[in-house]
């Protein structure tokens, strides 16, 4: 079996993980981390038998995929020139910060053949893998993703920080148009919205409300999904799922007439499946799980939601 020759370009929070999941993978080969930070570069590089570079320009050439593991800004002047090069990649979430870049992203990787693969890592929770065996026809959703304040990634809004990762999964659930959006935000610490809500309202006439917060008193990554005859809670961190389905003959069940099932997925590692999924799509030539036309999707909707949000602040602030 070939070698695939990757690279990591940013070392930071993420970026090591990356390094050091592609690090111990068979038939895979660590070429070099990229970061601004030279020592922090060296740092990951050396502890993985790998070289340090400060340019990502210096792996062209010598790779044949990458991750851009960078801030938000960076990912589409990054992801761009790999692309053109040759380079397979995958860009963290989100894919970019405006619909035009993504774009350009999109048309680069399909007119060179290349696999773009977007970063939206609780598509490989398995918990998240397990709804497609269960959902049906989902009518309404609620989500919660609150998180503990920390200095990071606050570059960007909540909304494309934390909210992405569920406006992506629902709208893999859904699988509908959307007919209207409704958000609401503020700012609290950082210079952009640190908690925002929104109301999704599908063409399907499934309704899902999220809510994302960075400035909580504890962590929560759950969603509660309503559909005829079952009630499915997923909590993401737990990698959970509680699954109540309506079943006449039970009588002894939590709920009378229904029947209860609790399934933990405790063992996976999903940025390691993650990973392993963006190699075999390198490998095999074949379509990522999320594709940049996914990526793309989340991101026109979580935009919106932005300027929603920032409107109305500007409103009232």
């Amino acid at each position: 079996m070939n070698e695939i020759r990757v690279g990591v370009i940013g070392a930071g929070y993420l970026g090591k993980f990356h390094a050091e999941k592609y690090a111990a993978m068979a038939n895979v080969r660590l070429v070099g981390v990229v970061d601004i930070d030279r020592s922090r570069a060296e740092d990951v590089a050396a502890r993985l038998g790998s070289r340090a570079y400060t340019d990502y320009r210096d792996l062209l050439g010598r790779v044949d995929a990458a991750s851009i593991v960078v801030p938000t800004a960076s990912h589409y002047s990054v992801g761009l020139e790999l692309l053109k090069h040759g380079v397979d990649v995958l860009i963290e979430k989100p894919m970019t910060t405006t619909i035009e870049q993504a774009d350009e992203l999109i048309d680069a990787a399909e007119s060179r053949n290349r696999i773009l693969q977007i970063g939206h890592l609780e598509r490989f929770n398995p918990a998240v893998l397990a709804l497609k065996d269960i959902i049906a026809n989902p009518m309404f959703i609620e989500a919660h993703r609150l998180s503990i304040y920390k200095d990071r990634s606050t570059d960007v809004s909540v909304v494309l920080d934390l909210m992405i990762h569920d406006i992506d999964i629902i709208l893999n659930i859904v699988k509908s148009g959307i007919q209207s959006i409704h958000a609401a935000g503020v700012p609290v610490i950082c210079e952009h919205a640190d908690i925002a809500n929104v109301r999704l309202q599908f063409e399907s006439g499934c309704v899902a409300n999220v809510t994302a917060s960075r400035i909580s008193a504890k962590n929560q990554r759950k969603i509660r999904i309503f559909q005829k005859d079952a009630y499915i809670s997923v909590d993401f961190a737990k990698r959970e799922i509680t699954l109540i389905r309506r079943q006449e003959n039970q009588s002894d069940s939590l709920v009378p007439g229904t029947d209860f099932q609790q399934l933990s997925f405790t063992e996976a590692d999903a940025l390691e499946d993650e990973l392993a999924s963006y190699i075999q799509a390198v490998r095999t030539r074949s379509a990522p799980v999320v594709s940049g036309h996914a990526g793309r999707q989340a991101l026109v909707v979580a935009l919106d939601i932005m300027d929603q949000v920032e409107a109305a602040i500007k409103r009232y602030l």
